[in-house]
Order: structure tokens, then sequence, then C-alpha cells
């Protein structure tokens, strides 16, 4: 059976090789930017974007700026019941999104979910690695379960995840794709009672540096993001402890958004970043500059 995105594009006319669907001609867009770019290279039209974790926060924001700039989105989650309003908020915006179940600890999963992305929008070539789960007892306080939980999620997931997306383009000799691995600055710095979120995101930043030079030759970019203290409904216990402590340290006296990661994640996701590779971006108002917990 012909795949959905194949048969659309030959009904709508557009080029099979640049899937899903919307012809884009980036001569009508000229609007330069300083250093000689235009506003072209940020453009996502005519590209298929996959979201892990995209069933709420920071997953669900991102979804809707991929979409935003013209991105197909394939919404991932084992929540799907939760997608559907998602799905229909950027549909309602003139956006096209799909859903698909995946859990990010299950190789299964993940493969019969890119099965199914590919057979509904054609070539995943942008896959936002966001799904984790945070963990903030104290080292003696965890328990092996806890180690587990956090790692077969935060990184063992993402890696598969990467895994996934990569080997497909490849055996479809496909260039021109983009991981991007949503870490954080706790990462990069230390923290009390965070030993194995920290850990999970270290190792994060590493892979990603990992895969950028294993698969450059390959086509494929791999970048992270490294957000500060984001709220959203994962951090909300955090907050509720230590928002009106943490403000005061932070250079520019503000936590960081949602809305706050949009430019770097279009900036990886698209052409304007097409020669950053193993790059951790972060985005932190500063915090990390003087980091305290």
């Amino acid at each position: 059976m012909q795949p959905k995105w194949l048969h659309e594009a030959a009904t709508r006319g557009s080029r099979i090789d640049t899937p899903p669907f919307q012809s884009y001609n980036r001569s009508t867009q000229t609007q330069s930017c300083s250093g000689g770019a235009t506003m072209a290279n940020f453009d996502l039209s005519g590209k298929t974007a996959l979201v892990t974790g995209a069933s709420s926060g920071l997953g669900r924001s991102f979804a809707k700026t991929l979409s935003g700039a013209g991105a197909n989105v394939i919404l991932a989650a084992r929540r799907v019941e939760q997608l559907q309003a998602l799905r229909e908020e950027i549909e309602a915006g003139g956006g096209r999104a799909e859903i698909v179940k995946m859990d990010v600890t299950s190789d299964a999963s993940i493969e019969a979910a890119f099965e199914q992305a590919w057979q509904l929008m054609g070539p995943v070539r942008i896959i936002v690695n966001n799904a984790g789960i945070a963990a903030t007892k104290r080292m003696l306080d965890k328990d092996e379960g806890e180690w587990r939980r956090v790692l077969d999620t935060n990184l063992i997931g993402a890696a598969n995840v990467a895994r996934a997306a990569a080997q497909r383009l490849v055996d479809a000799k496909l260039s021109g794709g983009s991981i991007i691995n949503i870490a954080s600055i706790l990462g990069l710095q230390s923290a009390l009672g965070v030993a194995i979120y920290a850990a999970s995101k270290a190792a994060l930043l590493s892979l990603t540096r990992s895969l950028a030079l294993e698969w450059g030759r390959k086509g494929i970019r791999v970048n992270a993001i490294a957000p500060g203290y984001v709220k959203t409904d994962l951090s909300k216990e955090f907050f509720d402890r230590k928002a009106e402590k943490l403000i005061d340290q932070i250079p520019l006296k503000k936590f960081v958004d949602p809305s706050d990661l949009d430019g770097p994640l279009l900036l990886l996701a698209s052409d304007a970043s097409s020669w950053m590779t193993g790059s951790t971006l972060v985005v932190d108002a500063g915090h990390s500059l003087v980091f305290e917990a």
C-alpha cells in the first residue's frame, strides 16, 4: 500500500523528494538578516518534525513553535489521549499534525512510532528529543529503581530515538537530518538533590557531541539545548519551594519561559544552523554564570 505522504504528494503535485506536501520556493523570501542570511533559512515548510514528550510542558510548546514555522509535526507521547487537543489547536492555526504513541523506554514502541510517522508524513528529518522525567531526592534516599527510570528515559530513551531516526534517514539515503536533544543547565553544573537527573543530562550532552561526530558525514546534525529552570508541570514542586530565593541570583532576574526557547529551537531545526553540530545552546537568563540551587 502506498504511504499516505507519498499519495498526497502525488495528488497535489508536490516533489516526492521533499515531503511532505508543500512546495516551497526559497527565492520568494528575500528579507535579509545580518550576515547575509535570509528569513528563508528559518522556514521549515516541507519538513517533518517529530517531538517526543509532546503531551505537556516543553514538548507541547515545541510542537506549536515548529508548526508555526511551517513544519508538519508528529506528536509523540505515551499518553496519546492528551495529544488530541494539541493536534486540534495546530490544525485550527492552519498547521498539520499527526499523533503516534511512543514510549521512549521501549525499542519496539520507538520503531513502531517511526514506521507510523513515515507512513503518515514521509521522512522525519527533525527530531526533538524532549521526553524526560525528574528526580529530586538526595543520593542516599534514592533506590536503584529510580536510577534506572531516570536513565532509561532521559539518556537511553533519547539515544534510541536518535538512533531510530538516523537509521531510517541513512537507509533511505537522505541527508539534512537535525536531532535536537533537550538537556539542562544541571548537565553543566552541580546542585544538591538532583544527582541522578543531573547525571542523565550531563551524559545526554556527551552523547550529543559523540553522535554529532559519528553522523556528521552522513548529513545528520546533532545539537542540544540546555535550558535553565523552566516553569512547567514537571518543575512545579521545585518552583513552589525555591522560586523566591533563586530569582535574586539570576542576572536577568527571570526564570525561563517555554517561549524563550522558540528562537534556539528554530535555529537548530532549520537551515540557519546548517554548519552547527555538536553544539549546546544554554538558555538560562545567565543563571549558570552564578549557579546556586
